[in-house]
């Protein structure tokens, strides 16, 4: 089940933090329960992401987002990431989250984000999000306009992974046939009972 009450928490906290510039760095506090973790007794690597969306949901906030979306008619959406897990979460850990926007370019908003335990980053994400409008993607500039923003540019690293991302065929490559078709398997589907 989405954690709906941290959800609420997160938000709560955000607005009491106050605004903060586009490309500043949010900082948000999670502890780990059992909720998080999976049979292998750590934060399951699902869990991860829905706990970096609290993060932007924080940092959305206090950027002015909602706003500015809402007056618009604008929505968000996710348009794909690449995360590194590093460090062995258990339960009980408290973690600090770093969110922030790095930058843009002509389609997506690109969002990065780490999870730390003291000196230590367990996780660390690159997002990009498309600004929609009447299920359209529009241009990031407009919205970065609406918000009066600055455009920094983006680094490197962030460039490269889009570019390569560019070359991942879509939609993806159907992967080698079944061993057991359904049309020849060996299982009479409306029986049960083994053909021949």
């Amino acid at each position: 089940m989405y954690p709906y009450l941290r959800m609420a928490l997160h938000m709560r906290a955000a607005r009491r933090a106050g605004p903060l510039p586009l490309t500043g760095t949010h900082v948000s506090h999670h502890l780990i329960t059992p909720f998080d973790i999976d049979p292998w007794m750590e934060l399951n690597n699902g869990r991860t992401l829905t706990l970096f969306d609290l993060g932007r949901v924080g940092m959305g906030i206090r950027i002015g987002l909602p706003q500015v979306m809402k007056r618009n008619g604008w929505g968000l959406t996710v348009a794909g990431n690449t995360t590194r897990y590093r460090k062995r979460v258990t339960i009980g850990t408290r973690l600090v989250m770093r969110t922030r926007c790095i930058g843009s370019d002509e389609r997506f908003l690109y969002v990065e984000q780490s999870m730390w335990r003291g000196t230590d980053c367990t996780s660390h994400m690159l997002l990009r999000s498309a600004v929609v409008e009447n299920r359209r993607m529009i241009p990031p500039a407009r919205l970065l306009d609406a918000l009066d923003a600055p455009r920094p540019d983006l680094p490197g690293w962030v460039r490269a992974w889009s570019d390569a991302d560019a070359m991942r065929p879509w939609p993806p490559e159907p992967g080698p046939p079944e061993i057991f078709p359904c049309e020849t398997s060996p299982i009479d589907a409306s029986s049960g009972r083994k053909r021949g």
